[in-house]
């Protein structure tokens, strides 16, 4: 057991402090895109605005607690290095705003401090390939950035986190990724997922890639991976720290593993029910029922615990054969393409049910 992360869950499931509801019921959350093809301007403003609030979560266990700059640096060169050139680029622009060691640390994502997200999410096959997914999280923890990028000469579009990483994403060779808490109370040594998300989708062309490089890195934390290519070949990962990675067919994921030995964390997640349903929800729509994605937009699939830190953002219909994803809530929805260069910018709306 580790507890911290009992700890960290238990403060935002149980939190006394938490707005009342009527606070949240109309919460305005802007999303936007931003498109550089190399690490620059843009990406130091993005740096420039959040690396405060990301200092002080890094740092929320003492500065101690973190791996020195030569660990994380060097593990990051080991295990990743496809991407490393990247990475030193990012710090030389975090550099120049006068941030220097720390940034670089916490930029590397080696061995970050335990944290939670719920997210269901659904493979389908028929037809036009998708990857279908809720991200459930504070809203107030969300970047609500989607980056447009070319920074290793994969085109990608991907919902940023961390400031480089990928809670989910397509490259222009037809790949997309989405990530998933994994419902155990283990961390061990690794890298924040956001982190390895954004390593497939700039490393690997087609889902037989993924499977192969999928365990390249260790991940600091139970978590799953879905992931499907514009053939619709698809699997599910599932990642623990100190195991092999384990490379399923299933076709829905939710927050738990072949085993679950956190029966508290998934009676509040509901993620048994959520994943029957889901189940049964492509079913439906493999069988001609109503769209799989009307599913994503219902208890207990989508959540509005957004004072507890589980509530739903977004919906997202991931479609890399046409290079496409639909963003979708309940009183709106956005397309947006990967080869689009202009910027957009939205407000969305949280709604608690009454």
């Amino acid at each position: 057991m580790n507890r911290d992360l009992i700890d960290l869950w238990t403060r935002a499931a149980t939190a006394d402090d938490s707005p009342p509801a009527a606070a949240l019921a109309a919460r305005r959350v802007t999303v936007r895109t931003m498109t550089e093809e190399t690490p620059g301007a843009a990406w130091q403003r993005h740096f420039s605005a959040l690396w405060p609030a990301y200092r002080r979560w890094f740092l929320s266990e003492g500065e101690r607690a973190r791996m020195s700059l030569a660990a994380s640096a060097g593990r990051l060169r080991t295990s990743l290095p496809e991407i490393f050139p990247l990475y030193e680029r990012l710090c030389a622009l975090a550099a120049e705003t006068g941030c220097g060691e720390i940034a670089a640390r916490f930029l590397s994502l080696y061995r970050p401090p335990p944290y939670l997200a719920g997210c269901s999410q659904t493979l389908w096959t028929e037809g036009e390939p998708a990857l279908v997914r809720n991200y459930d999280f504070d809203p107030g923890l969300w970047e609500a950035s989607l980056w447009r990028s070319s920074w290793t000469g994969r085109r990608v579009l991907a919902m940023s986190d961390c400031l480089w990483g990928a809670l989910e994403g397509m490259n222009d060779r037809g790949l997309a990724v989405g990530l998933s808490f994994g419902g155990r109370r283990i961390v061990g040594d690794g890298f924040g997922i956001p982190l390895i998300v954004r390593y497939l989708l700039e490393t690997c062309d087609d889902a037989r890639a993924a499977r192969w490089a999928v365990g390249a890195a260790p991940s600091h934390m139970a978590y799953n991976l879905a992931v499907i290519d514009r053939t619709g070949d698809a699997f599910v990962a599932y990642l623990t720290p100190g195991r092999r990675v384990e490379i399923t067919d299933e076709r829905v994921v939710t927050n738990h593993q072949a085993v679950r030995d956190w029966e508290e964390y998934a009676r509040f997640s509901r993620t048994v029910e959520r994943r029957v349903l889901l189940e049964q929800a492509l079913r439906d729509a493999a069988a001609g029922g109503r769209p799989l994605v009307e599913a994503f937009l219902e208890p207990p699939v989508w959540s509005d615990r957004y004072d507890h830190s589980f509530g739903t953002l977004y919906t997202a219909v991931w479609r890399p054969a046409s290079g496409e994803v639909d963003l979708v809530w309940r009183d709106q929805a956005r397309t947006l393409a990967l080869g689009a260069s202009a910027d957009e910018e939205w407000s969305v709306v949280l709604r608690v049910d009454a």
